[in-house]
Formats: C-alpha cells, structure tokens, sequence
C-alpha cells in the first residue's frame, strides 16, 4: 500500500496546546494528516494548520465520534486506502502505526485495535484508569458479544471497505462501544496490536474518569433504545 493511501484522522477540542507536537511527528511518516477541530474556542485549528494538517472545523463541540466519522468520510473522498484514528493529546506513538496497518495490507483483517493490555507497558497504565478500562472490557464482551482486551483506545486502523461500512451515529465517547456493535454485526474481520500508550499529567488530565465512564454507558444505552 503506497504512503499516500494511508490518511490518519485528528479528532481534537481544545489541543492547542498538543496539536502542533502531535502532526510534527506524524509527518515524518504520513503524508495524509486530517485534523477534526471540534468546536474548539483556543488555537487548536490554526495550530494544526500551521503544522501542516488538513483541518476540518465543526462549528460548535460535538464530541469525539461525530469527529471521528467527520473525518473518516472526508478521508474517503479524498481515495484514502487505510484510515488510522490517532488522539490529538500526545498519548500515542507514531511508531506503533506501521504494526497497525500490516494486518490490513497483508489482507488479514478489515479493522485493527491497538490495545494497552497486550505487552509489558500495562504495567504503566494508571492503577484506576486500569480498574475503568477492565470493567470497560468486561461490558463490552456482554453487551457487545465481542472479545477484545482494550476497548477505548483511540489508536485504530480501517481499510477502505470496513470504513465505508463504519456509520458513528453515537456524538461523543459512547461511539467506542458503538464501533465495536457495527464490527459484531457487520461480521467486519478484525484483530488487535500491542501499541504503547504515553501517559502525561496532560493527556491523563484530559482522560476519563470513573463518573466520565458511567455518562458513557448511559449515552450508549440511550442511542440504542432512543430513535
């Protein structure tokens, strides 16, 4: 799959301060950076664009999945092969995008999730964003019968033809699990990656915590029993 093929999509609300790190060292390796300013009232749009990004803007915060799909569709139409999502706050490595994009260009899998809890750098994950992120597991290999070891992390890939299937009606965190429902359901072939996660007083400041975890759940399960 030639360079050009693949586009990594930026959904981003107020990351002025990341923004600019963030793109610099994806474009040491990705031609195609698409950054989503969701609504944000500091500089994160023309931070980005500055850096070098493409740079969509919704005009008011409409939350991380209404981002993600925001970009997905614009990445589509400019022919991208491979869409990589990436978080704006730095916690994730460029490295690790070549190990995410293999299964597809080997023909393996339609969609592959970077998960935290496949190599030695768990041990780095925070002892209470660890307890959040197994119960998170543990309720979406119940609710959304499918079994994966890392279910809210950013860092994915999707080959074309899983991304044209991929529809993220759910506006904010919830569009996690949505994802994971539209893979069950679209019988969508996918794996997971080690990837490593970069845990700063930043990025963990702008994680979530254990009240942000619930509000999820309950913005899930209002979008599946609400019209």
């Amino acid at each position: 799959m030639a360079a050009d093929a693949v586009f990594v999509v930026i959904p981003a609300y107020n990351e002025g301060q990341a923004i600019e790190a963030v793109v610099g060292r994806l474009r040491s390796t990705c031609e195609n950076i698409i950054v989503v300013d969701d609504g944000s009232d500091d500089a994160t749009a023309a931070v980005a664009a500055r850096a070098g990004a493409t740079v969509l803007r919704h005009v008011i915060n409409r939350g991380q999945g209404a981002a993600l799909q925001t970009g997905i569709e614009f990445a589509l139409s400019q022919g991208a092969q491979c869409i990589v999502t990436f978080d704006a706050d730095g916690q994730h490595r460029v490295e690790d995008i070549a190990a995410l994009i293999a299964p597809i260009q080997r023909g393996d899998a339609d969609i592959v999730l970077g998960s935290r809890f496949l190599n030695s750098s768990a041990k780095s994950v925070p002892a209470g964003r660890r307890f959040t992120l197994r119960l998170a597991v543990w309720f979406s290999r119940i609710v959304n019968r499918i079994k994966v070891t890392d279910t809210h992390n950013g860092l994915r890939a999707f080959s074309r033809r899983a991304a044209q299937r991929i529809d993220l009606k759910l506006d904010r965190m919830a569009h996690a699990s949505e994802l994971l429902d539209q893979i069950s359901e679209s019988r969508l072939r996918y794996c997971e990656v080690p990837v490593q996660i970069h845990y700063t007083d930043y990025s963990q400041a702008k994680g979530q915590s254990a009240l942000g975890a619930f509000r999820i759940v309950l913005h899930y399960i209002l979008g599946k029993v609400l019209p």
